[in-house]
């Protein structure tokens, strides 16, 4: 038990250091015609992520439309790395993948399973038997309701906010031509740039989403935090 519980704990700097900073680094340390050079330093480092991907996949067996839409994202900047396209390209594929699941995060909003249900009100994350009985009980079930599509225009408007930014920062930062050692240089860059500029504000738009439901919660259901997120303990 001890040593799933530490493999659990390690995974997700594990997969930040494979899937993100070791492919940086074999771009701008390893693209050189000296050391592998842009064709083959490329390939490795898109060979990390898509082999953690089907990693992963045949792990849990399960697919679903972020993962599947990461999978693609790598595939496209191969193409556009080795088909030595324009690097507007990039900003556009770039810009695309947060921009595909922004507007199905939107249109999820004008269906009875807003998003926020499925990533926030759910059972892996809230006590959603216990919050469901005490909304029944105060007859507070509808405007809950209301509360979940609201969130689900928070998350959306996180992936806008990645979309918008990804264009900007490529066109700024991704300027060589593809296939060349200055092109992956600039793609390492971008890609550890993009973290904590994309990756870390829009997770806490998420969290404000998350935190906007719980506060609805508290005064639609009466509980306490305690009460509507599952404990950590144990």
């Amino acid at each position: 038990m001890a040593d799933q519980t530490v493999s659990r704990s390690a995974s997700p700097l594990v997969e930040l250091t494979v899937t993100l900073i070791l492919p940086a680094l074999i771009l701008m340390q390893l693209s050189g015609e000296a050391r592998l050079g842009p064709i083959n330093a490329l390939l490795a480092a898109l060979a990390l992520p898509l082999g953690w991907g089907v990693r992963e996949f045949l792990r849990s067996r399960k697919a679903n439309l972020f993962a599947a839409l990461g999978f693609v994202s790598v595939l496209l900047t191969g193409g556009i790395g080795l088909l030595a396209l324009d690097p507007t390209w990039l900003a556009v594929k770039e810009a695309a993948i947060p921009a595909i699941l922004g507007l199905v995060v939107l249109a999820s909003a004008f269906t009875r399973y807003p998003l926020a249900r499925v990533l926030l009100f759910s059972p892996k994350l809230m006590q959603v038997d216990r919050i469901q009985a005490a909304l029944a009980a105060r007859g507070t079930r509808g405007a809950f309701e209301r509360k979940l599509v609201r969130a689900t225009w928070i998350l959306a408007a996180s992936f806008a906010f990645s979309a918008v930014m990804n264009y900007l920062l490529a066109r700024w930062i991704v300027t060589s031509l593809p296939g060349t050692e200055a092109f992956n240089a600039e793609l390492g860059r971008l890609a550890l740039i993009s973290y904590p500029v994309i990756a870390l504000p829009s997770m806490l738009i998420m969290l404000a989403a998350l935190f906007y439901l719980v506060r609805a919660l508290r005064q639609l259901a009466g509980l306490t935090l305690s009460d509507i997120l599952h404990s950590t303990k144990g």
